[in-house]
């Protein structure tokens, strides 16, 4: 009877860690101007989400500087365009900007990666949330979903 016991008591931890959710993404960055996927998914089972930014290009961040940002979709333009006015040591950023939800730092070489961990009280499961770059020009490429589930 207890060895019963133990052997569901151990199938249940090993089915709870393959259901656990992935609370954490890393998304690369590259002298091309891209991020390496469109599309960032949050599970709202995560209390904490972490995004790790790397950077895979050779170019320094006074030419070729990526963050990544996450809003909702309506406010992303209006974040990239103040934070033009803050210029690289503020990582393109108005600090005080509330529709920001969470930020990496500028890097670019010799820098390889940043990350960021944020509370996912912040989103709510089917709204509209994106992520993007602020360097002056990058958003036009440098952007993608983020999707909570």
């Amino acid at each position: 009877m207890f060895a019963k016991a133990v052997a569901v008591s151990l199938l249940t931890l090993a089915s709870a860690s393959v259901f656990a959710a992935d609370c954490s993404v890393t998304v690369d960055s590259t002298d091309q101007m891209s991020f390496n996927t469109k599309e960032i998914t949050v599970d709202k089972s995560c209390k904490e989400f972490t995004v790790k930014l790397t950077h895979s290009g050779n170019l320094p961040k006074n030419v070729m500087g990526h963050n990544l940002v996450i809003s909702k979709t309506a406010d992303m333009q209006g974040i990239a365009t103040e934070g033009m006015s803050q210029g690289l040591e503020k990582d393109y950023l108005k600090a005080d900007n509330a529709g920001i939800i969470a930020h990496t730092k500028m890097i670019g070489a010799p820098e390889k990666e940043t990350e960021v961990k944020f509370d996912t009280s912040k989103l709510e499961a089917g709204g509209d949330y994106s992520f993007f770059c602020t360097f002056p020009g990058h958003i036009s490429m440098m952007k993608g979903k983020v999707v909570v589930k």
